[in-house]
């Protein structure tokens, strides 16, 4: 709805230009008043299904919508965690024997499909191996629909990292940082020189992803407590120990972790922590439920992992479980956990196809 009440109809094209923001926008699917009202484009509009019109909303309107509280509106269905990559052995030679079938590019062409089918509306890629290039290629991918934001990676522990970070932050699709702390010593989170540049990050409303395994939850706890203002987001629940069927000492560190407002969690990576042969929704339904008591659904998003999933799940049917686990929320708390809190958390501007 336009700032004087109107109601703008689509144009032929399916597009408008945004107000705020500058880019464009493509509304790429309308329903009939018989399917359920999904938003589709970018986070300043969402779909009215009457007689085939598209609403546009204006402040404060569009920021209740980021926050997944204006009334009757579902927000955009967001996948908060995925990779991209062009396989090389050297640069992924973590993709072991066992995970044969990722070796092989993984691209946006792909990427757009999968979400076209799992009705997603957009995405945030995140960082695979740790190099500037990916970093840089990640962004330059970025600049074509479905991906609204980057998580990358830099040289944190360097001295020239604050140049490096004056670079990359020019970039407003870059969201935030992560460095693959799971593959690294015990106390690598609290050494001098990381620490350090964690400091530089403050201001700069960039997040910090915090990849670890369960028995570095103690480690990543005393790390985010020497920031109380920088956003922290947790990659794959902290990777508890499914496949051993460990829950009570990852549960109580997760719970002393989730009393940091300034930590959210992702629902994601579950499938590859326990036997991705033999896994059922079932058995990780505890783990879920954890999170959701711990966090709450204001501060849980939703990522697949892929393709890293595919070694035991597919792209939809990761998506149909959360949203079968979600399903007796409110809406509002769906719409968060969907889609709301990764919108929030990053700061992403809008989808497009």
């Amino acid at each position: 709805m336009s700032s004087s009440g109107s109601i703008r109809p689509l144009t032929s094209d399916h597009q408008y230009r945004s107000q705020d923001k500058g880019f464009q926008t493509t509304a790429f699917s309308l329903y009939t008043a018989e399917t359920r009202i999904r938003n589709i484009i970018c986070g300043k509009l969402f779909l009215l299904v009457n007689d085939m019109l598209t609403c546009v909303l204006v402040s404060p309107e569009i920021e209740a919508l980021k926050l997944g509280t204006l009334t009757g509106v579902i927000t955009l269905r967001i996948d908060s965690h995925h990779h991209l990559w062009r396989y090389d052995p050297v640069e992924y030679d973590w993709i072991s024997d066992d995970m044969s079938d990722l070796r092989r590019d993984f691209l946006t062409s792909e990427l757009r499909s999968q979400l076209n089918e799992a009705k997603v509306d957009g995405s945030v890629a995140v960082q695979a191996r740790q190099s500037l290039e990916e970093t840089q290629w990640l962004l330059e991918m970025a600049q074509e629909a479905p991906i609204l934001g980057v998580i990358g990676w830099a040289p944190i522990a360097a001295k020239d990292f604050p140049a490096i970070l004056d670079h990359l932050k020019r970039n407003p699709l870059l969201k935030g940082l992560r460095h693959i702390v799971q593959a690294e010593p015990s106390q690598f989170l609290t050494g001098v020189d990381f620490q350090r540049g964690i400091h530089h990050l403050a201001g700069t409303g960039l997040v910090y992803d915090l990849l670890v395994y369960a028995d570095q939850l103690p480690e990543g706890i005393a790390f985010v407590d020497q920031f109380p203002a920088q956003s922290f987001v947790l990659d794959h629940m902290g990777k508890p120990a499914i496949a051993q069927h460990e829950i009570d000492l990852w549960s109580r560190n997760v719970r002393e972790l989730a009393q940091r407002p300034n930590v959210t969690c992702k629902v994601s990576g579950l499938v590859t922590e326990a036997n991705p042969a033999t896994w059922t929704p079932e058995l990780l339904r505890p783990y879920f439920d954890v999170v959701l008591e711990s966090f709450g659904p204001e501060r849980l998003m939703i990522g697949t992992d892929w393709p890293v999933c595919t070694i035991g799940s597919s792209y939809s049917q990761w998506w149909h479980i959360v949203e079968g686990w979600t399903a007796s929320l409110s809406p509002s708390e769906q719409a968060a956990i969907l889609g709301g809190t990764a919108t929030r958390v990053y700061g992403l501007s809008g989808a497009s196809t």
